[in-house]
């Protein structure tokens, strides 16, 4: 696997006058394997919208490498790095602390009266988002981080990671109107207790609306 990355070209307005939504990021993920398209075989592509430095990047994960000159069409010159994703997959061990990053789409499914399937609605508050994460953490392969804060006099431990951006970005637009989603990104340390699930966790992402910039979890060893 290889993960890539790309500034986006935020400067250039003439340029980029077509990402007003996630439809066109994701049209644009998927006309950068070419090769997928011509042989009617389209992989999963998980990717995602960093804010960095005042600066925004688009970050793909995918099975192939990307059609270099596809994946510049809307970014900044000279900033396209693809590097192979394996090695990371193959040091991951049992027991591991890292520190992670995740963008995702925190939902539930409510009941609807007379109908067989409810209705997936967004959670809403930041508790009801953390609490999200906190409940999918065992069966994706890892433990969030619990620490005992000093400065609470009751003892309340408090967990070692936090909700670092929230947005509703477009989706798509049907006659002028546009459908939003939610977009949460986590930022804290995680402790891999399944090697298995964990590595399924961060190449076939977590949670829904995966096509459309949510899942992608990336991960860096804890100094």
């Amino acid at each position: 696997m290889y993960l890539s990355r790309v500034e986006i070209d935020s400067n250039n307005r003439a340029k980029t006058r077509d990402l007003t939504h996630l439809g066109a990021y994701h049209n644009w993920v998927e006309q950068s394997f070419p090769a997928e398209i011509a042989a009617h075989e389209r992989l999963r592509h998980l990717w995602r919208i960093d804010q960095l430095g005042g600066r925004r990047y688009l970050l793909v994960l995918s099975e192939e490498k990307p059609d270099v000159e596809k994946l510049a069409t809307y970014g900044v010159q000279g900033t396209i790095m693809t590097k192979p994703y394996d090695h990371l997959l193959d040091q991951l061990h049992e027991g591991q602390l890292l520190q992670f990053r995740l963008t995702a789409n925190p939902t539930h499914t409510i009941t609807v009266p007379g109908r067989k399937q409810g209705r997936v609605v967004p959670h809403i508050t930041v508790e009801q988002q953390r609490q999200w994460l906190i409940d999918r953490a065992e069966r994706a392969g890892f433990s969030l981080i619990q620490n005992v804060a000093a400065e609470n006099p009751d003892g309340a431990p408090t967990w070692s990671f936090d909700i670092v951006g929230r947005e509703w970005p477009t989706l798509h637009r049907r006659a002028g109107r546009g459908v939003r989603l939610s977009r949460v990104t986590f930022e804290g340390l995680l402790r891999i207790n399944d090697v298995a699930a964990f590595k399924e966790t961060l190449t076939q992402g977590l949670g829904r609306e995966k096509a459309y910039g949510m899942g992608l979890m990336t991960v860096i060893p804890e100094a």
